[in-house]
C-alpha cells in the first residue's frame, strides 16, 4: 500500500501510463478555536478526501460537547475516522496505538486514489503520523482496563526516584529530561525494561535512517501538506471564552453529570479517581470534580460558586493550552530547519468574516499545487532561529534549586522576575551575614579601644580628687 502514497499512475493522451506526484498528506495544525475542523470538512468535500482526527480526547466514546468531536451531521457530510471507538474505561490507549490505526487507515485512503486529512489538536499524536519517532514495546490489548501498562506503574512512583534510575541506565537520554517530567522519564524507563535496548540507542537508529536527521526518524509519507491556522492571541482568547459559554447552552453540564455518574461516581467513592489517563484527563471534566462531587450534598449558593470556579477554570486552562498548542508548532516545524521538517503555509483566521478569502481559497489552491506537482505560490512561514541553539541542554540553576533543558528556557530562566528575585534576596542575606561577620569581629577590637579611652579618664578623676 505504501506505493499508493508514493506515485499515481494515469492514462495520458497517448493511452500510455504516466506517473504522477504523490496525492498529499493533508495536516492541519493550530490552537484549539481556531477552525481546524472547519476547514478539515470544507477540503474533504472539494477534494474528495477523508477526515482522520487525531485528538486524544476524541477517539473515547462520550463527552463529545466538551472534547468538541464534529456532529453526527458533519460526520455524514465527509467520511471521518478516529473518532468514538475506545471505551471511556479503558485508560490504556495511547499514542502508538493510535499510529498503528490511523497510519494503515491513512495508507488505505491512499490506495483509494483519495485525500487523507489529519486534523486535530494532540500535537504528539500529529507527530506520530508525519515521522517515525515512535518506538514500540510490548503489544497491549486496549479493550479491557485490567491490561497492566508498566508506564502507568512506574508513574506511581516518586518523579526524583524515577530520573535517577533512568540516569542509571540510559544517562544520555535523562540528561535530556527533567525530573520532573515523570511521563516521559517513565516512558524512557519503560522502553529500556521491554526492549532491553536504552531510549537514546533507538533515537540515534532512527536519527541514522534514509531521511532522518537530528529531530528524529525519516517522513512517513512523501508528500505531506501542512496548514497552520492561527490568530490575534487576544481575538483568539476571547473566542475561546465564548466557546466555553456555547457548550454550557448546548448542554454541557448535563453531559459531565451523566459521565460523572456512569463512569466516574464509583471510583471517587473509592478513592481510585484518576485524572492523569484515559478520557478523564480531558479539559473540561476534572476542572469540575467539586462541583459534581458536592452536587445535592451542599446549599445552593455553594453549588452556584462551584459552578463558577469550573466554567472559569476551564476558560483559563483552554486558553493556556491554545498557547501550548501553538508553541508546538513552532518549535517543532518553524524554528527547527532540516530535511525531515516540511514547510508549513500559515492560515490568518483572526477574521472569520474573510474565510473564504483568506483562508478556504488559499488552502484549496494550495492543496492543488501539492497534487499536480508544482511548488505553491504562497510562502511557507519562517522564524528566525539560531543554527548554534541547543534545545536540550541542560542547566542547573544553584539559585533556584532548579533543573532548565534548552539554551532558549535557559536564557528566559536567567531574565525571570522569580530567578532576579532569588539573586536578590541571594545578594541581600550575603550582605547581613557580612555585616553580622564583620560587627563579630570588630566588636572585642571596639571594647578594648573604649576601655583604653576610658582608663586615662579614670586615672585623672583620681589624680585630681587626691590633690
Amino acid at each position: 500500500m505504501a506505493a499508493a502514497a508514493a506515485a499515481r499512475a494515469v492514462s495520458g493522451a497517448s493511452g500510455l501510463r504516466v506517473l504522477q506526484p504523490a496525492l498529499p498528506l493533508v495536516v492541519i495544525l493550530g490552537a484549539t478555536g481556531t477552525g481546524k475542523s472547519t476547514l478539515a470538512l470544507q477540503l474533504g468535500q472539494s477534494l474528495g478526501g477523508e477526515i482522520v482526527s487525531a485528538d486524544s480526547m476524541q477517539v473515547y466514546e462520550g463527552l463529545d460537547i466538551i472534547t468538541n468531536k464534529v456532529s453526527a451531521q458533519e460526520q455524514k457530510m465527509c467520511k471521518h475516522h478516529m473518532i468514538s471507538f475506545v471505551d471511556p474505561l479503558v485508560t490504556n490507549y495511547t499514542v502508538v496505538d493510535f499510529r498503528n490505526k490511523a497510519s494503515v487507515l491513512i495508507e488505505d485512503i491512499f490506495a483509494r486514489n483519495k485525500i487523507p486529512i489529519v486534523v486535530g489538536g494532540t500535537n504528539y499524536y500529529i507527530e506520530s503520523l508525519l515521522w517515525k519517532v515512535l518506538v514500540t514495546t510490548k503489544p497491549q490489548e486496549v479493550n479491557t482496563e485490567k491490561v497492566t501498562d508498566r508506564k502507568v506503574e512506574l508513574e506511581k512512583e516518586d518523579s526524583h526516584t524515577l530520573h535517577k534510575r533512568l540516569c542509571q541506565v540510559d544517562p544520555e537520554r535523562a540528561a535530556t529530561l527533567h525530573p520532573h517530567d515523570k511521563r516521559k522519564v517513565a516512558r524512557s524507563l519503560q522502553v529500556f525494561e521491554e526492549t532491553g535496548i536504552s531510549h537514546s540507542e533507538f533515537l540515534h537508529r532512527q536519527h541514522a535512517e534514509e531521511g532522518g536527521g537530528p529531530l528524529g526518524g525519516p517522513l512517513r509519507f512523501p508528500n505531506p501538506c501542512i496548514f497552520w491556522l492561527y490568530a490575534d492571541q487576544t481575538v483568539l482568547d476571547e473566542r475561546l471564552e465564548k466557546r466555553v459559554d456555547a457548550m454550557l447552552a448546548a448542554g454541557l453540564l448535563d453531559e459531565l453529570r451523566g459521565f460523572h455518574r456512569r463512569y466516574n461516581e464509583k471510583k471517587v467513592s473509592e478513592n481510585s479517581q484518576d485524572y492523569q489517563h484515559g478520557i478523564f484527563q480531558s479539559i473540561g471534566f476534572k476542572e469540575f470534580h467539586e462541583y459534581l462531587i458536592s452536587e445535592g450534598k451542599c446549599t445552593p449558593e455553594t453549588s452556584n460558586q462551584l459552578l463558577k470556579k469550573g466554567v472559569e477554570a476551564l476558560k483559563q486552562v483552554t486558553k493556556r493550552y491554545a498557547r501550548k498548542q501553538n508553541r508546538w508548532v513552532k518549535n517543532r516545524f518553524l524554528s527547527r530547519p532540516g530535511t525531515n521538517v516540511p514547510p508549513v503555509y500559515g492560515l490568518e483566521v483572526s477574521d472569520v468574516s474573510k474565510w473564504e478569502e483568506t483562508v478556504l481559497r488559499p488552502a484549496l489552491e494550495i492543496v492543488q499545487s501539492f497534487i499536480q506537482g508544482h511548488k505553491p505560490e504562497a510562502a511557507p512561514v519562517k522564524l528566525l532561529c539560531s543554527e548554534t541553539e541547543n534545545k536540550k541542554s541542560y542547566h542547573m540553576c544553584d539559585i533556584c534549586d532548579r533543573i532548565i533543558i534548552g539554551d532558549r528556557e535557559w536564557a528566559a530562566h536567567r531574565k525571570s522576575k522569580s530567578h532576579l528575585h532569588q539573586i536578590k534576596k541571594r545578594r541581600k542575606l550575603d550582605s547581613d551575614v557580612v555585616t553580622t561577620i564583620e560587627s563579630q569581629t570588630l566588636s572585642p577590637v571596639r571594647d578594648k579601644e573604649l576601655k583604653e579611652k576610658e582608663s586615662p579618664g579614670e586615672n585623672n578623676g583620681k589624680l585630681k580628687s587626691s590633690i
